[in-house]
């Protein structure tokens, strides 16, 4: 008689990904990993991207070929469209599935605050379609500029707005900025003197709003001096026909709205209303178990945990979250399935960071903060070591010192989709 338990679960990201790797080639347990994608990603290095500085093959890596050599994980692609918890199965675009124990690890998605315009006009940033959906929208609206013979179109084509002063927004526009300074004549020769314009705007009275004022003061004065226009205790209203409407009444005519300035948990169908709490994060317990549910759980930035009183309003969503609640995760369920006492989770805050322009980061740790040369360069460590796969961290390491020393990175082509 078979008696392994059959563990489900939904999302390849951070969280997903390291619950699966701590359950590789258990004996006692059969797991399936359900993603829309073929594919994991590594979400930090999106906005590079996006911006023409790496390739997508840098950051992407084929989750069949991530397990292969785990004997009890298959890979199962499709879109979870509802959990039916009251017969332990999940329905998918491509079939349904049977459970023993459900983990929904699914992440955000970009929340737009009911704001229909902005959701129809704006450009996010969550998934590789979209970092690509945003390099070839830049590099055809710099064509259309180009193009134009009236000069408020070349510089409504040549304008871009970002909302949200977060490490996304921050990072987009250092490096949309040292773009422009660096290329701009090269590529664009018949500009004849046209300055684009980045703004950035930050509903909060600082960039960085949840890092030190170290990190604050640091990312303000170094984009300022880029020429980044911005904006703080602003909010954009609305967007459409290229005017971004300003909650202080300004308007900016702009080609392009890269919306970075907040994010919503995926919904999941059949999950109970009483289990969903703030920004549509799932309710859970100490050890990650999505409230009222003995078999579903929950973990990475869809979970909302308020046992933690040192993170009263729930834990941060970020990488570091995910990845120690899936590895958490996968020693309990191992302990449940053996009869043992479960450890409820704590978070170890390692810090965070975020990288502002070339040689130009900031790094918080728990007791102290640095910047500049010595943090970009500890930026470029943490986020080449946990890449998946040999090959990927090497061909990173290229195109970076490659596009570094050059500052001339080759991948400014315009293939696929462009935003209309």
């Amino acid at each position: 008689m078979d008696n392994k338990k059959k563990v489900v679960i939904v999302g390849g990201g951070f969280a997903g990904i390291r619950l699966a790797k701590k359950f590789a080639n258990n004996p006692k347990l059969d797991v399936i990993v359900l993603d829309q994608h073929n594919y994991h990603f590594f979400p930090p290095l999106l906005y590079e991207v996006s911006t023409a500085f790496i390739e997508p093959s840098n950051i992407i890596y084929p989750f069949r070929k991530l397990f292969q050599k785990a004997s009890n994980i298959r890979f199962h692609m499709g879109k979870l469209d509802k959990v039916l918890p009251e017969f332990n199965k999940l329905v998918t675009d491509q079939g349904t599935l049977s459970y023993d124990y459900l983990v929904l690890a699914m992440g955000t998605e970009p929340n737009y605050f009911g704001n229909e315009n902005i959701k129809k006009n704006a450009i996010a940033m969550k998934s590789i379609e979209d970092a690509l959906m945003i390099r070839n929208h830049i590099l055809f609206s710099m064509e259309k500029s180009m193009r134009s013979v009236i000069l408020e179109e070349k510089q409504k084509f040549s304008t871009i707005v970002i909302a949200g002063g977060g490490p996304t927004g921050v990072e987009l526009a250092g490096k949309i900025a040292e773009l422009g300074r660096n290329i701009a004549d090269k590529d664009y020769p018949e500009a004849l003197g046209l300055k684009a314009k980045i703004y950035l705007i930050e509903g909060a009275p600082n960039l960085l709003n949840t890092m030190s004022i170290n990190a604050q003061q640091e990312a303000y004065r170094v984009l300022e001096k880029l020429g980044v226009i911005i904006m703080l205790n602003t909010l954009v209203n609305d967007y459409q026909n290229s005017e971004v409407k300003l909650s202080s009444g300004e308007i900016i005519i702009a080609e392009t709205l890269l919306w970075t300035s907040g994010v919503k948990a995926r919904k999941v169908d059949g999950i109970a209303a009483a289990c969903i709490g703030r920004g549509d994060r799932i309710l859970v317990n100490d050890i990650n178990q999505v409230d009222g549910y003995s078999n579903l759980f929950c973990i990475g930035d869809q979970a909302l945990a308020l046992h933690d009183t040192r993170y009263p309003q729930g834990h941060p969503q970020l990488a570091q979250v995910a990845i120690q609640q899936g590895k958490q995760l996968a020693e309990n369920l191992q302990r449940e399935i053996l009869g043992i006492k479960t450890k409820p989770f704590l978070y170890k805050n390692k810090g965070s960071m975020a990288i502002i322009s070339k040689f130009k980061a900031v790094v918080d740790l728990p007791k102290m903060y640095f910047g500049g040369l010595a943090a970009w360069l500890v930026w470029l460590l943490v986020h080449l070591v946990p890449l998946t796969g040999v090959r990927n961290r090497l061909k990173l390491l290229s195109n970076w010192f490659w596009s570094l020393m050059t500052n001339d990175p080759a991948l400014r082509s315009i293939i696929g989709k462009v935003k209309q």
